[in-house]
């Protein structure tokens, strides 16, 4: 392959400036892609062409000038879970098909104040409820490297529009893995950040729904620099997020050279709990053995969940579905027909809680944070697989089996949801794949708010292990 598409952003903005391509190119190349490809994998669901276009012409003037801003004329794709000001945002229902914001969501005018193209809106599971990217409005999204295989979710839009080549960045959310989830799937880097690190205000009328469990925005991209770059732009305080942190400086994508001599690197395979399937394992302990190779110390760590999976499950899908039987409540009452039968399902099981329950499930986080925080002076870096299986057929729930045995498709599969009650910072690294040809991640999780020195691994593990893109191929 080869084209514009293949490029990364920081090798955009480098051509930008000598003069080699110009953002109306690469926007109309980027444009004729989607156009071309995505009926299949169904990543984009609504286009932004005739504003990416003049934003295209805008940002060349700016190269001209030289006063170019710093992701200017780079085109991104922002998941239609988030607010975009005049532009379709239908959170994946029938409820909101034809609805459009009147504001932008920190994230989105972060990215727009930098100068990115905003190329259109990404597919999403309804409201994001689930690890699976489909949804009765726009049906099942596609896995590029293979298009009968699913893209995970629930930012599965987004990591598929990285992976096949229509922009090299892409704006994800996380709350139970949806970020990593897809990343993995689909062979590209995704970040979540500590939480508060980037601003969550997409709904405005409740600044505080977004610690049930907790959940962040971060990138999605092909490269560790390029999310580095994009993380530099979004991240810092805004006074819309009562959460929100100040920024870290300098900027991480400056820093992502430095490193430590030597990583203390802490792994699980299965946290305790998971069936993990066999070749994951063996792609998995292939890169741990390139790291102890390179000078790294490996050991496993004592990670110890209190539970077993059932019961983790259990307790980690109320949490997460009590929230969202509270902010549905209206439209389970007005607009039933329209949801989907698995987001009515979730919402069924969070209802009736009371507020002793919820209370109480602080103990399990308390234990939790603890548990992951004493990991942190013996280990600068935790890791594990992404996920557990790496195989299911696009229009389903997930698989139904790994290495023989009958699991949970909802949930069994998906080894990212810890971190999400304890706020720390996590990616998904491309680490190989299985021989069938899907990408295999590895989760990386850091100290709370040390996001820098995460970057600053997951920099030196990818340098490491050169793991190809699908667009690079």
């Amino acid at each position: 392959m080869s084209g514009t598409f293949s490029l990364s952003a920081i090798e955009l903005i480098n051509a930008y400036r000598k003069g080699s391509l110009t953002p109306v190119e690469v926007i109309r190349d980027a444009l004729n892609r989607i156009d071309r490809l995505n009926p299949l994998i169904n990543a984009f669901v609504t286009l932004n062409r005739e504003e990416a276009l003049h934003s295209a012409e805008t940002s060349g003037r700016r190269y001209k000038e030289k006063t170019a801003l710093p992701l200017d004329g780079v085109p991104v794709a922002i998941k239609d879970l988030t607010n975009t000001k005049g532009l379709r945002t239908t959170y994946g229902s029938l409820v909101y098909e034809n609805h459009i914001p009147g504001y932008d969501a920190t994230v989105v005018a972060r990215l727009k104040s930098a100068g990115a193209v905003l190329l259109g809106k990404t597919n999403t599971p309804e409201f994001g409820h689930k690890g699976t990217t489909n949804n009765r409005l726009f049906g099942a999204s596609r896995n590029p490297w293979q298009t009968d295989n699913g893209t995970g979710g629930s930012s599965g839009g987004s990591a598929a529009a990285v992976a096949a080549g229509f922009c090299p960045l892409a704006e994800g959310s996380d709350g139970g893995g949806s970020i990593r989830i897809p990343s993995s799937l689909c062979g590209v880097f995704g970040f979540k950040p500590s939480f508060g690190r980037i601003p969550a205000d997409n709904h405005p009328e409740d600044l505080f729904a977004n610690t049930l469990p907790f959940i962040s925005y971060g990138p999605i991209t092909r490269t560790v620099s390029d999310a580095a770059l994009m993380f530099d732009v979004m991240q810092g305080p805004s006074v819309l997020d009562p959460y929100s942190l100040d920024r870290l400086d300098p900027p991480i994508s400056e820093t992502l050279g430095r490193r430590k001599k030597q990583f203390r690197i802490g792994y699980t395979v299965d946290f305790g709990m998971y069936e993990v399937d066999s070749e994951i394992q063996s792609v998995f302990y292939h890169a741990l053995e390139s790291f102890s190779e390179s000078g790294a110390i490996v050991e496993p760590a004592e990670i110890r969940m209190n539970k077993d999976l059932e019961g983790y499950v259990h307790y980690f899908n109320r949490l997460w579905m009590i929230g969202l039987a509270v902010s549905t409540k209206n439209l389970m009452a007005e607009h039933r027909d329209e949801l989907s039968e698995t987001l009515i399902s979730m919402i069924r099981r969070g209802e009736n809680a009371t507020a002793e329950e919820l209370l109480n499930m602080n103990n399990y986080r308390t234990y939790l944070w603890k548990m992951f925080q004493g990991q942190f002076p013996k280990f600068d870096v935790l890791v594990s697989p992404t996920l557990a299986a790496a195989v299911y057929p696009f229009n389903s729930e997930g698989p139904e089996r790994i290495n023989g045995k009958q699991i949970n498709p909802e949930s069994d599969w998906m080894m990212t949801s810890p971190v999400n009650l304890t706020g720390q910072p996590a990616c998904s690294l491309p680490i190989g794949f299985t021989t069938g040809g899907i990408p295999v991640g590895m989760q990386c999780i850091g100290r709370r708010l040390n996001d820098r020195g995460l970057f600053q691994f997951a920099r030196w593990a990818e340098t490491l292990l050169k793991i190809p893109t699908l667009a690079s191929m």
